[in-house]
């Protein structure tokens, strides 16, 4: 990796780090450069505006999400299983990074504030439930699924599950948090499979 590249990449990462704890708005110019040692010019030889490094920075969290989440379980059998470890990565993700997903964080600080950053964010969030929606299709498919189950109900109520478990755990402190998850989580599998299909509880069914 060349030193421009290698520079840039150490720009990003610490402006990751920095929105993790005061949000993509907090990330400033000057503050990276002295955090980083480099001088503003400098850093301005790689980001011509605050606004082109946040949306490198989205970009590259959306990116290591698909790396971590997304791709690993396409390698999983269709169905059930590979929606169960979308459901797994996703929650190893909440947890492995501090404060939890950054992309549902700057869902709450962009909500309402429109622009390149709020767009990029809002493609990543909708491609993320058309994952999910068209792992329950398939799970219809191969007969895990009922065929009337309504997919994009299934894909919205899963990731609301995944964004009310960073809520009461992040903020609430909840201890039971995990456990209330996969609760609800079973419970929503329950209620979307086939009756023909076997119930797969307990530890079993996560393996």
């Amino acid at each position: 990796m060349l030193k421009g590249e290698q520079t840039r990449k150490e720009i990003v990462t610490r402006a990751l780090e920095v929105a993790s704890e005061v949000g993509l708005e907090g990330v400033t110019l000057g503050a990276l450069a002295q955090d980083l040692g480099i001088s503003k010019s400098g850093l301005f030889a790689h980001f011509k505006s605050k606004e082109a490094l946040q949306l490198e920075a989205l970009q590259s969290i959306v990116d290591r999400f698909v790396e971590a989440v997304v791709r690993p379980s396409l390698t999983r059998p269709r169905g059930e299983p590979r929606l169960r470890s979308l459901f797994e990565n996703d929650l190893r993700w909440i947890k492995g990074v501090r404060g939890g997903c950054l992309l549902i964080s700057l869902s709450y600080e962009y909500d309402d504030r429109p622009g390149p950053i709020r767009d990029l964010l809002v493609r990543s969030q909708r491609d993320w439930l058309a994952v999910l929606a068209r792992a329950a299709r398939i799970a219809t498919e191969e007969g895990h699924f009922r065929a009337d189950l309504d997919c994009e109900q299934f894909a919205y109520q899963l990731q609301s599950l995944c964004m009310g478990y960073q809520y009461n755990s992040k903020l609430l402190g909840d201890r039971k948090a995990e456990e209330q998850l996969r609760g609800a989580f079973e419970q929503l599998m329950l209620s979307s499979r086939a009756s023909s299909a076997s119930p797969r509880r307990g530890r079993a069914a996560r393996s």
